[in-house]
């Protein structure tokens, strides 16, 4: 029988990368992402909920994730979920579950200063960023 193990976030960062190299050099980057559930009750309000993600990249995705990425950035992730587990110094076996990332896609254009302002229909073009290929309002049909 066939099984799934598939992850698709869209949501901001939380805290910088850390990146962090295995015995054998290869590249591990570990960050926060944040998601938010929005619903209306039954009585018509409105509900908000954070949901908080562990991401790891692994190799050149993780390289390329430590230099483009930062806290607070809007970024589309797929992956597959890890738990691991381990034993604490008192005994306790610990599980952490982390979202172990194979693509990444920023969403945001990368700003044109040092601020974190994202300006839409910027001319920059950005090789992170995953552009349509529909026509714009603009352009003729």
């Amino acid at each position: 029988m066939r099984s799934v193990n598939k992850v698709i976030l869209i949501g901001n960062i939380t805290r910088d990368l850390e990146l962090k190299k295995t015995n054998t050099g290869q590249s591990i980057a570990t960050f926060g992402l944040a998601t938010n559930r929005d619903w209306v009750t039954t009585k018509g309000e409105k509900q908000s909920l954070a949901e908080y993600h562990n991401l790891v990249a692994w190799g050149k995705l993780a390289e390329i994730c430590h230099q483009y990425l930062k806290k607070g950035k809007l970024i589309y992730v797929e992956g597959y979920l890890k738990t691991r587990s381990w034993d604490s110094p008192e005994g306790a076996k610990i599980f952490k579950t982390e979202v172990v990332i194979y693509d990444m896609i920023m969403l945001e254009k990368k700003p044109t200063d040092d601020t974190d302002d994202f300006v839409p229909g910027a001319d920059e073009f950005d090789p992170m960023t995953n552009y349509s290929m529909e026509p714009s309002s603009n352009e003729p049909t």
